[in-house]
């Protein structure tokens, strides 16, 4: 299928799943925050991803995650399924019943543990992006999977009609600047302290994960920079520095935003899967303290922030173990 223009967004949230006290999906935790995040200005939302626990769903729970997606979308955003696998025949398997499902999209990761050579990267994306007439972005993220996607494979993906751009959660400005030179890749962030200075260089959008928390000022940014207004992009960047600080440093990201969430009164409980846990006392204390020098914020109000950390402490086993192999 040949795909024009950009199929996916601008503003893409990578969604937190959430979860009951117990670790089973909260169903209708998920259509709030989904309709809370369009409602703010996400023009698409990324489920099943790294931040939605992908590694500890089901097949079954990630094909309901599309089909409640599209539902609350409603046409207002672009569902997009990301996770995959690192096994290329349940991968494939998993994206074709997820494009039956309405995904707009698929974000296929870099293989993981296997550390396939570069021929094998290569194959990997080209037999799922052949399977499937849904546009692909190209997750690449070299600090979970360990291997990254490099430039002479980026380009060479580049070609096939349904690979359209490029996650890129490698930080490598110059290497974001050589293959939007090369090819016609869109590039999105995948980390919520580069989305200023991607943009800045050519990037398309961002899939962010304090999005979850305030996509609105996201929103002000890419609309900033498509009018090409830097100063009011830099602004809300200023702002949103010390969120991103609380929620991307301390602990992974889902950890972090699913704490955030939960002490604004947005989901019902911060509880994460095994082998994911919830912050220990230091930690939550520093994110805490960060959280204390945000100021003006679009859509966040942190005087009626209750964290409870007893609430997110530790980590679930839910009835039925995930499918990874």
């Amino acid at each position: 299928m040949t795909h024009t223009g950009n199929p996916f967004g601008q503003v893409l949230v990578a969604l937190v799943t959430p979860m009951t006290a117990d670790g089973e999906v909260d169903w209708p935790g998920v259509e709030k925050l989904i309709d809370a995040c369009i409602q703010q200005g996400a023009d698409g939302i990324v489920v099943t991803g790294t931040t939605g626990e992908t590694s500890t769903l089901t097949d079954a729970e990630k094909l309901r995650l599309v089909e409640v997606g599209k539902d609350v979308a409603a046409g207002r955003a672009k569902i997009i399924t990301g996770g995959g696998s690192n096994e290329t025949a349940h991968a494939i398997d998993l994206y074709q019943k997820s494009e039956k499902a309405g995904a707009d999209g698929i974000m296929i990761v870099t293989p993981y543990y296997n550390k396939p050579t570069q021929a094998g990267v290569l194959t990997h994306f080209r037999l799922i992006a052949d399977s499937t007439d849904l546009p692909v972005i190209m997750y690449d993220i070299p600090g979970r999977t360990g291997i990254p996607l490099k430039y002479e494979t980026i380009l060479r993906l580049a070609k096939h009609p349904n690979i359209l751009a490029v996650k890129d959660a490698k930080g490598d400005l110059s290497e974001v600047s050589r293959v939007l030179n090369q090819t016609d890749l869109m590039y999105f962030s995948g980390d919520d302290a580069n989305v200023l200075p991607e943009l800045a260089i050519g990037a398309t959008g961002l899939i962010g994960v304090t999005a979850n928390i305030a996509s609105g000022p996201y929103r002000t940014i890419i609309d900033a920079v498509n009018r090409g207004d830097l100063a009011t992009a830099t602004e809300q960047h200023k702002r949103l520095e010390p969120l991103v600080r609380a929620v991307m440093t301390h602990v992974p990201g889902t950890v972090a935003a699913k704490y955030v969430l939960h002490g604004l009164g947005r989901i019902s409980s911060p509880r994460v899967r095994l082998p994911l846990v919830g912050p220990e006392e230091w930690e939550a204390a520093v994110i805490e303290e960060e959280l204390a020098l945000v100021k003006d914020v679009d859509g966040v109000n942190f005087s009626n922030f209750r964290p409870d950390r007893n609430a997110a402490a530790g980590g679930a086993l839910p009835k039925v173990p995930g499918t990874t192999r």
